[in-house]
C-alpha cells in the first residue's frame, strides 16, 4: 500500500507483552498467504524503546495497547492506527484474533487494511507538508 502511494516507509512490528522469536500462528500464516504475504521468517518481539526514534510513529490496533506502549516509550509519538488515519474523528480498536478462527483473522486483516490506507495518506500528506 505504501509503494502505490510512492511513499517510502519502513514497518516494524513490536508487541508490548509479545515473546522474542516465536513464529505468527496458523491464523495468521494463512491469511497472509490468502493476501499474498509469506510470514513465515516473522518472528515476534517486545517494543524496545531503543527502536523508537524521534521520527517513529507508533501505531497501536486497540487503546488496551496505549498505557504499555507509553509505558515504554513514554516520549514517543503513539496513537490508536484509526486515530492516527482519521485525524482523532475515529477511534475504533481491533480486535485481537488471536485464539479465534479463521474468520476472525480475516476480519483484523480487513480492518488492518481499511485503517492503514489513511494511516498512509496522512503520512504522506505530513511529508509533503515539511518539505515545503
Amino acid at each position: 500500500m505504501a509503494a502505490d502511494r510512492a511513499l517510502a516507509v519502513e514497518f516494524s512490528s513490536a508487541g508490548t507483552g509479545a515473546a522474542l522469536g516465536a513464529p505468527a500462528n496458523d491464523g495468521s500464516m494463512l491469511v497472509g498467504l490468502e493476501r499474498g504475504l509469506d510470514l513465515s521468517r516473522h518472528g515476534s518481539r517486545p517494543l524496545l524503546p531503543e527502536e523508537v526514534s524521534g521520527d517513529t510513529i507508533v501505531l497501536a490496533m486497540s487503546r488496551s495497547q496505549l498505557p504499555a506502549i507509553h509505558a515504554v516509550v513514554p516520549d514517543a509519538r503513539v496513537a490508536l492506527l484509526d486515530e492516527y488515519g482519521s485525524h482523532g474523528a475515529s477511534l475504533r480498536s481491533i480486535a485481537d484474533p488471536f485464539g479465534g478462527d479463521l474468520n476472525d483473522y480475516r476480519h483484523a486483516a480487513d480492518e488492518i487494511q481499511q485503517m492503514l490506507g489513511p494511516a498512509l495518506d496522512r503520512i504522506a500528506a505530513e511529508r509533503s507538508a515539511e518539505s515545503q
